[in-house]
């Protein structure tokens, strides 16, 4: 099956929702509901059957909830429930079968503790048996994690042959749980060699209309949409969602004119609105898919198009010319790392170049430390530079982005290295102008090699817009001749092949006196002749006050508006040589996350100042900020859950420093968190109890799947005040009101809040809840207020 071959000629229509039927039709599912291909194949045989007859030609197969992970305890394996699946969607004889696959059911990599590696093995498991099953394509769906997505899809390339779709789940922020764009997610997931993207569940069509529009602009592949029918509410006693077939139909007409190919429901659609939504947009024209040409590099939370604009590497992570960082790492630790990450950041870089080369270390082992802890800190896209080739492909497989690797040239074994990496693990490749015969002295004969490795690179699957190509700066007190080379190279790849061009600028110097009047001189030259990507200090002000006028000079700029706004007050050109680099106090080191600074820190403080001085003074207003960033948008959920481990470093210290004098430790207050019984994802939860711990509350955390008898002992025999109760998937709600109206019968003063992604505050409200937290910053308000 060629996925986009087949969209030339017709649009796509996925089913809707089965676990919306299932509830219909079943008084308890229990809390994998995929047992019930086994159980009771013909109620799966008859809700499929449905959507065929309402003119679905893809049908999902009931996996969405089978891996390893969920599996935990169950009495099936993950082969016979998605063989069955696949097998009971087979029997009907659809135009295609795709294997469902859905989450883990947890945080995975830095967010979480479960390895990337293990992630991956789950998928695969699953996605084996799919294909052996039968399988006509993969739909990897309801995804809110990019780390998790590209998991899942490593897992498919790996293990199967088949068209793969991946789907995303978007909050109110546009973004995904974890800070993804659109934008991000394109570049990241079509890189990795997804046949197609989506957006599903969450919210209803409406609210999924800005982002399929992004969708749609950036990528190159088909786009998938699966819009909730609205969001859900009570309504005599039944789940019941706000957007009525008619409604459905009206937007999902307007989303397959935005260029929308394949098209099906989620949570609360049925096989009318499946039908209803086909008969109104199948004679609708069909918009060709475009390849987009933009270059860009990505973290998990931000990208950075390339080429349009001046964008900064940061050097400065580098070893070879920091003595400090050498010793750092043959110590074996990073905190120069973090703070040079932390620092370059804040002067200006957009990205940043990470080369550990030591001999006397372990680098694999340290890059991959080091890229991990840098992506926690910061939001910029990295630069992986090394030459063992090894080492680059452990630290890009588990990347949650897409990065640049430094570097490739034009030799054949180069080449031959470099390439199946990128296109593995879908990366940018700088390439830099020289091959077998060294560096050549004149331009045409640097073109004539970036040339070589772009062609090459396409050879591998590998488009142009994934090169960036390095001129290459030569010592101008020993090639003199070459720096004018540099520069016609620069105008001659701007002009015949439009590609992001980058040097290392400083490079220029070496040798020469006032070598900052030099740097900043060549830099000027260099982007007038067509640079764009400078590899510099962004901690030397001169040169970026050169790309800044360069900015307001050239149009980039707008109205000069960056440079007026830097230049203001004069002494915002005043040199960090100058200034200096302030000492970070605690509350600094928990906003930023810089987690191996916070017990020195704290200790310091102690020598002062009492704990709860510091808890309530350092610790608490550094964790408000954050939230508060949050909420605005500033920052994202890895930052919130980077700064609450934080905080848990200093609380660490406190609480030996106050066991040691005999002081009692006194929570704020004690609650209760639970994934409700027949639901197993605890993500929600999980992330909750971080922050909630780090606010200085004692959490009695029972787990998932946990039954009211538990919860409701629980609160007799610690004395409960709040309750937390977490539930993700449609079919579960409704335990989630038994819960509550037990708990209420039972333990009236305990108050009880809920959060999950199918719930909304008037949910909440109808099955009893007192409050409703649509987040982990949310429910620490809530808590916040409970124990005021």
């Amino acid at each position: 099956m060629k996925l986009g071959e087949i969209l030339k000629s017709k649009r796509l229509y996925l089913d809707g929702a089965m676990g919306s039927l299932l509830q219909n039709k079943l008084a308890a599912i229990g809390p994998v509901p995929e047992v019930l291909n086994l159980t009771h194949p013909e109620l799966i045989k008859e809700i499929h059957q449905l959507y065929i007859d309402a003119g679905a030609n893809i049908i999902l197969s009931n996996t969405f909830g089978v891996n390893g992970y969920k599996l935990k305890g169950c009495n099936y394996t993950v082969e016979q429930l998605v063989t069955a699946g696949v097998h009971n969607a087979k029997a009907l004889n659809p135009d295609y079968v795709a294997l469902d696959v859905g989450p883990l059911g947890t945080l995975i990599g830095a967010l979480g503790e479960m390895p990337f590696d293990q992630a991956v093995d789950y998928f695969k498991e699953v996605i084996t048996a799919g294909d052996q099953a039968g399988a006509d394509l993969i739909v990897i769906e309801t995804i809110t994690d990019i780390c998790e997505a590209r998991a899942a899809l490593i897992a498919a390339k790996a293990v199967s042959e088949l068209p793969v779709i991946v789907s995303m789940t978007y909050e109110e922020n546009a973004r995904t749980l974890t800070g993804s764009d659109a934008l991000t997610v394109v570049n990241i997931l079509e890189a990795l060699g997804a046949d197609a993207i989506g957006i599903n569940c969450s919210t209803g069509p409406d609210a999924m209309l800005p982002i399929i529009a992004d969708l749609v602009r950036y990528a190159s592949v088909p786009i998938m949409v699966e819009p909730n029918a609205g969001l859900p509410h009570m309504k005599e006693g039944k789940t019941v969602y706000d957007i009525t077939i008619d409604q459905f139909t009206q937007y999902m007409v307007q989303i397959a004119e935005m260029g929308a190919l394949i098209l099906g429901g989620c949570c609360g659609t049925t096989p009318a609105y499946i039908e209803k939504m086909k008969q109104a947009t199948v004679d609708l024209p069909l918009f060709p898919v475009t390849a987009k040409g933009f270059t860009a590099v990505s973290s998990s939370t931000k990208t950075i198009i390339l080429g349009d604009d001046i964008h900064i590497i940061g050097e400065c992570i580098n070893p070879t010319t920091n003595p400090v960082l050498k010793a750092s790492l043959r110590a074996g630790e990073l905190s120069v790392v973090t703070q040079l990450a932390v620092d370059q950041k804040k002067d200006g870089a957009d990205i940043l170049d990470i080369n550990l080369g030591l001999p006397d270390i372990d680098e694999e082992a340290m890059m991959q430390e080091a890229v991990d802890t840098v992506s926690k800190l910061v939001d910029c896209p990295l630069q992986i530079d090394s030459s063992n080739p090894e080492v680059i492909e452990a630290v890009l497989r588990s990347y949650p982005g897409k990065a640049i690797i430094n570097s490739v040239n034009g030799k054949q074994s180069s080449m031959a290295a470099i390439f199946p990496i990128a296109k593995k693990y879908g990366a940018l490749v700088l390439g830099l102008t020289m091959d077998e015969s060294g560096i050549p002295s004149l331009a045409g004969d640097r073109f004539a090699i970036a040339e070589k490795i772009i062609t090459t690179a396409e050879s591998y699957g590998i488009p142009k817009k994934n090169i960036l190509i390095d001129a290459l700066v030569l010592t101008a007190s020993a090639q003199q001749a070459e720096v004018r080379e540099t520069i016609k190279t620069l105008e001659k790849l701007r002009a015949q092949l439009g590609v992001p061009t980058v040097l290392g600028v400083s490079n220029i110097s070496f040798g020469l006196p006032n070598r900052e009047l030099l740097n900043r001189t060549f830099l000027a030259m260099a982007l007038e002749a067509g640079l764009t990507t400078p590899i510099i200090n962004p901690g030397d002000q001169e040169m970026m006050d050169t790309i800044k006028a360069f900015r307001a000079l050239w149009g980039f700029d707008g109205q000069c508006i960056a440079y007026a706004n830097a230049y203001k007050d004069k002494s915002a050109a005043v040199t960090k040589a100058e200034t200096g680099r302030a000492t970070l106090g605690l509350k600094a080191i928990i906003e930023e996350g810089l987690t191996d600074q916070a017990a020195a820190a704290t200790a310091i403080l102690l020598k002062t100042r009492e704990p709860l001085d510091i808890v309530n003074n350092e610790i608490v207003p550094a964790l408000d900020a954050v939230g508060d960033a949050f909420e605005t948008g500033e920052c994202f959920l890895p930052h919130l859950i980077f700064a609450a481990e934080t905080a848990q470093q200093a609380f660490e210290v406190i609480k030996e420093t106050m066991t040691q004098a005999g002081q009692t430790q006194v929570a704020k207050g004690k609650i209760v968190l639970a994934t409700v019984e027949g639901d197993v994802h605890d993500i929600g939860k999980n992330i909750l109890k971080v922050i909630l711990e780090n606010y200085g509350y004692e959490i009695v955390d029972l787990g998932k799947d946990v039954k009211a008898d538990t919860i409701i002992q629980t609160i007799k025999a610690e004395g409960i005040k709040l309750v937390g109760l977490s539930a993700l998937m449609t079919t579960t709600v409704k335990n989630m009101e038994k819960i509550i109206k037990e708990i209420k019968a039972s333990c009236p003063g305990t108050i009880v809040m809920v959060g999950g992604a199918v719930l909304n505050p008037e949910y909440a409200q109808t099955i009893g809840a007192d409050y409703y937290g649509k987040d982990a910053r949310e429910g620490a308000g809530i808590a916040k207020t409970v124990f005021a």
